[in-house]
């Protein structure tokens, strides 16, 4: 048993579409979160950059006695996660995209047209495309980067026409010539997307990390003992800063529950 908390991070508001799925599936767990809200979005900066925000974050998380860190970020996931591991070999550290794409591989056949939609980074690190590759060879994957959707989500245009047509200008032709059939979500943000694509595309298979992630933290607990039980702890969540699409965000996922969110700027 350990009662400790685990941490979650993610450039901004986008992590939180994790959370839901971990309460369901591991009711008992408390979460420290930190979304790097001002200096969101992370997915069109230099990885240096990217780099070194991460280590910062990570370094926070470790402070605060967290048992687990997850990556709730597939830019960071992409370009991080080996350092991050080796820089913390004390604590177990997981990313994104290792749990979705074996997911892809499990469930998507050979006739299965696979498309990746992320952030400039994601995409152009390769990490979903070669991750599921390692596992199934033959199976067609292709990416897509779509830069926009991050900063109009961090401003809540969702569910109203501009986005409607944002996702049309990224997706139609994606789509259209590449004959996906299965779309991966590379961006934890993009859930919040995913009922608007979902009606405009009905035919899609949708895959969400931010949900195939829980299975892997839960695989990690198991092995390692470390399920909690009546902790004390208090869930918490830190943003660099304290938007009001953030708060809005936190509302939508605990309802009308009171929970602890503060302002943490890691010395911006």
């Amino acid at each position: 048993m350990d009662n400790r908390p685990i941490g979650f991070f993610d450039s901004g508001l986008g992590g939180l579409t994790c959370i839901p799925y971990l309460m369901k599936k591991l009711p008992e767990e408390k979460i420290i979160y930190f979304g790097d809200t001002a200096r969101t979005p992370y997915g069109s900066k230099a990885v240096s950059t990217i780099r070194g925000f991460s280590m910062q974050i990570a370094d926070f998380l470790v402070q605060n006695d967290v048992k687990m860190i997850v990556i709730a970020c597939n830019t960071v996931s992409a370009t991080c996660l080996d350092d991050l591991q080796k820089k913390f070999p004390q604590i177990p550290i997981v990313g994104i995209i290792d749990p979705a794409a074996a997911l892809v591989s499990r469930v998507c056949g050979g006739s299965d047209r696979v498309g990746i939609i992320g952030t400039k980074v994601t995409v152009s690190s390769g990490a979903y495309k070669e991750a599921i590759k390692s596992r199934t060879p033959n199976l067609a994957v292709f990416e897509k980067a779509c830069p926009a959707f991050v900063p109009l989500i961090e401003e809540g245009i969702i569910q109203n026409d501009i986005m409607n047509l944002t996702i049309e200008y990224y997706l139609d032709d994606f789509i259209l010539e590449n004959r996906i059939n299965t779309l991966v979500l590379g961006c934890t943000h993009y859930p919040l997307l995913q009922s608007n694509i979902k009606r405009m595309y009905p035919n899609l298979w949708i895959i969400n990390p931010s949900e195939a992630v829980i299975g892997r933290i839960e695989e990690i607990l198991e092995e390692r003992d470390m399920f909690a039980k009546d902790s004390e702890y208090e869930s918490t969540f830190y943003a660099s800063d304290l938007s009001e699409n953030f708060m809005n965000m936190i509302d939508r996922i605990f309802d009308e529950t009171d929970v602890r969110v503060e302002f943490k700027n890691l010395d911006l």
